[in-house]
């Protein structure tokens, strides 16, 4: 019988999306679809690039505060250094008390890395987590929530201190990192929805520049908070109501997938379908190819990259504030201005590698893999090379500080590099591929302000040169390892159904077989035959 004829499952219209285009659109929303010219991609962008800021803010809004907090009245020659800058605070030998009245708690080198690395210790245990559930409800929901509770939890933190110490102040870190920790397993389940393949770098770019705009408005508007002696208080109180403002516009303005935006343009949406695969994929999904994504060798060479990204990063992140406060000897107000600047050159290279590269790929002149190695190398050896010229400087503060810019500037790169890999190598699992590699590459961040606080006791000039140069050796090492196994092509695990196993391969089938059973079932064919014929 024709009615029992087994059809193809790719010539199939999945139910869902055959059901949302029979629901009748409300006369207003049908208006805004025709007339609004704004590209909804590009608000999910600017929105999203505010959200990840406000998240660095508040990841890092500690890392100057304590700076504020810790009592450092000592006269120096506790531990004198003969390569000891002067200071912007010292008269004589002896730090004035009386522009720091709330500097009251007295935790050495060592407890404040272990405080500043006690935010990673949570964000690594909710990757997995984050990238399921994005993958599973949407990424809008899992980005929102996650980005809500880490600001109440800033907002939490004075209270926290004053009530339990450092104890207490450790706990609520890990909390906050577990919170944040599904943002960019989600963030990349929705940029897998929303940027087309020619506009991926641009797009990165942008969303990613958040990350460095926070590091940048972290210090600087903390700096300014905190002169003249104010409150420490005041800059987590400042942060965590920003993160709550944010989330209203994000829960307003922002959807999962262009399908279901209410109000996006038509011809965005036809657009975003054609040239973006997941934006128009509602199928049910088969399960996460964990065997396969552990057995692949660019899958490996990413979290590599990333682990020395990460590395490089959190040292600046969590211990550029430090570094400018007591080796430069910078006044509190000076630290947060200069702390942010390198992050502003990133920024801003960070859009002109991403230019350079689309254009790059859209001419033909390379491969999408050989500009994923051009800026991943210069993001990872660049900055390497500066940090140690910086810290040779020595206390001459224009030289070290144009270093740590252009340190800074040069690791833009990665963001048109092996950032945006992901999206290359697995479109369809993104946000796992992202929990993956971030669950492993997130024990930098752990590792790096406890280490460093191990190598610096005393916040020498040369104690810091030797932290700099560990940050050297795991950025190369890294960027060898990415250079010899990545890819910039779909791998096979992330759409077998289409491109197959691979030779040799034998580990078992990676897919259930719900998929192909359900579309022999005469019953689902014909009514998927009647809501395609009611539709045409």
């Amino acid at each position: 019988m024709e009615e029992n004829k087994v059809v193809p499952i790719d010539t199939l219209l999945p139910i869902e999306i055959v059901a949302d285009s029979l629901k009748e659109e409300g006369i207003f929303l049908r208006i805004l679809r025709a007339s609004c010219p704004i590209p909804q991609r590009y608000v999910f962008a600017i929105i999203g690039l505010l959200g990840i800021s406000n998240a660095f803010t508040m990841r890092v809004s500690l890392n100057i505060a304590i700076t504020q907090m810790v009592n450092r009245s000592k006269v120096l020659t506790d531990h004198l250094d003969p390569n000891a800058c002067p200071s912007d605070e010292v008269l004589g030998v002896v730090v004035k008390n009386n522009t720091r009245p709330y500097a009251i708690y007295e935790w050495n080198e060592e407890t404040q890395g272990f405080l500043l690395s006690g935010f990673y210790y949570g964000y690594v245990t909710t990757q997995v987590l984050g990238g399921f559930l994005a993958e599973r409800y949407g990424g809008k929901w899992v980005l929102g929530i996650a980005l809500l509770s880490t600001a109440l939890f800033t907002f939490m933190t004075p209270f926290t201190i004053r009530t339990g110490g450092v104890t207490w102040l450790f706990i609520l870190r890990v909390l906050e990192g577990m919170s944040e920790g599904p943002a960019m397993p989600s963030l990349m389940n929705l940029m897998a929805r929303w940027a087309p393949i020619q506009e991926r770098a641009l797009m990165s770019a942008i969303l990613f520049g958040g990350g460095q705009m926070g590091n940048v408005l972290g210090p600087l508007l903390s700096g300014i908070i905190l002169a003249n002696g104010r409150d420490w208080a005041y800059v987590f109180y400042f942060f965590g109501g920003c993160g709550v403002v944010w989330f209203v516009f994000w829960s307003i303005l922002c959807f999962s997938d262009p399908n279901s935006h209410p109000y996006i343009s038509k011809k965005e949406l036809d657009y975003l379908n054609k040239s973006v695969a997941k934006a128009k994929s509602n199928i049910k999904k088969d399960s996460v190819p964990w065997k396969a994504i552990l057995r692949s060798p660019p899958a490996w060479a990413l979290l590599a990259a990333n682990v020395g990204h990460d590395w490089g990063l959190y040292t600046m992140i969590s211990d550029l504030p430090k570094y400018s406060h007591d080796v430069l000897r910078f006044d509190i107000t000076t630290t947060g201005i200069l702390t942010g600047l390198p992050y502003i050159a990133m920024t801003i290279c960070s859009f002109i590698f991403g230019m350079i590269s689309d254009c790059c790929i859209k001419n033909g002149w390379h491969s999408i893999k050989t500009g994923r190695i051009i800026y991943t190398t210069i993001a990872t050896t660049g900055p390497g090379i500066c940090i140690i010229l910086a810290s040779y400087a020595g206390c001459n503060r224009s030289a070290a500080i144009s270093y740590f810019i252009l340190s800074m500037g040069l690791m833009g790169g990665f963001y048109c590099g092996m950032k945006i890999n992901t999206l290359d190598l697995a479109p369809n699992y993104a946000g796992s591929l992202t929990s993956f590699v971030n669950t492993t590459s997130t024990l930098a961040g752990i590792i790096t302000p406890y280490l460093i606080g191990l190598l610096t006791p005393d916040s020498t000039l040369v104690q810091w040169r030797t932290a700099f140069w560990v940050c050297l050796a795991v950025l190369v090492l890294t960027n060898i390892i990415y250079c010899i196994w990545t890819e910039g092509e779909q791998q096979w695990w992330d759409d077998v159904r289409h491109l197959g196993y691979p030779p040799g391969w034998k580990h078992g089938p990676i897919i259930k077989e719900e998929l192909t059973q359900r579309s022999t079932d005469p019953e689902y064919i014909e009514l998927t035959r009647k809501l395609c014929a009611e539709i045409h």
